[in-house]
């Protein structure tokens, strides 16, 4: 069994996305174990990016953050593989198209495979031009995640047939970022999708607070939270462990993901 499959096997999931190399990479690896420690059950972790077309304003600075200080690809995949001693809670990537074009889609895969990383998120690859892709994450063993958004409609079943490690559902239209409401009827959502596969759904872009968290646990099987992290980064910086700790910790204990 995969390591992402381990994490909703028979219980709910919490999954936690930060930056990686903000403020430092040293302090990525700390930031994973704290995420663990407090009852995260698989961890994102964004590879910093120009052009990062699907985050919000707390995002696109963390990533400006992590770039001015000299975070690159192959220096995540080296904390990645430090990592790997430490912990084998399932690690997945958020990336952009051209991060992965840039770098060689069989090396930056293999590179995946060799150090530890379970699965790959790309939010600016469309369903319909991920076979370019997916062959290639599939010789190395890599699930390639789906998306699907409140306007998916139709596409959601198309989707979700061919889904793989965990679907991740998009609460709300927009870019990443904290929100009051979400309106999104998400148990519809996850209803469609569990019609026509049993890989596990997972609800993320906007939750941040313990009653969301409790809420929209109940329609899904995990529930993603990544502004409301890295804000904590943001405010704390190189102390910001032991606030990721109390903060997730919290969430997890609200959500009875514990």
């Amino acid at each position: 069994m995969s390591r992402i499959k381990k994490a909703f096997n028979g219980k709910k999931a919490f999954i936690g996305f930060i930056t990686a190399g903000d403020p430092s990479l040293d302090k990525t690896e700390e930031f994973v174990l704290e995420m663990e420690r407090a009852g995260a059950s698989l961890v994102e972790l964004g590879i910093p990016f120009s052009d990062p077309v699907a985050e919000g304003p707390v995002i696109q600075d963390a990533n400006v953050r992590a770039l001015s200080a000299g975070c690159t690809t192959d220096k995540i995949f080296e904390m990645v593989k430090r990592l790997r001693t430490k912990t084998q809670i399932p690690l997945v990537f958020l990336a952009y198209a051209n991060t992965l074009y840039k770098y060689g889609y069989g090396r930056f895969c293999c590179q995946c495979r060799e150090t530890g990383i379970d699965g790959l998120i790309i939010p600016d690859l469309p369903f319909e031009e991920k076979g370019e892709l997916s062959g290639i994450t599939a010789e190395y063993g890599i699930d390639l995640i789906s998306l699907v958004s409140p306007v998916s409609e139709e596409r959601i079943q198309m989707i979700a047939k061919e889904a793989e490690g965990f679907i991740y559902i998009v609460s709300s239209m927009g870019v990443t970022g904290t929100r009051d409401e979400i309106k999104t009827d998400i148990q519809s959502i996850a209803s469609k999708i569990r019609e026509v596969t049993d890989v596990p759904v997972a609800v993320g872009f906007g939750i941040n607070t313990k009653e969301q968290a409790a809420k929209y646990i109940q329609y899904a099987d995990g529930i993603i939270i990544g502004s409301a992290i890295v804000k904590i980064v943001q405010e704390y910086g190189d102390k910001a462990g032991e606030h990721i700790y109390n903060y997730i910790y919290g969430i997890t204990k609200a959500a009875g993901i514990q």
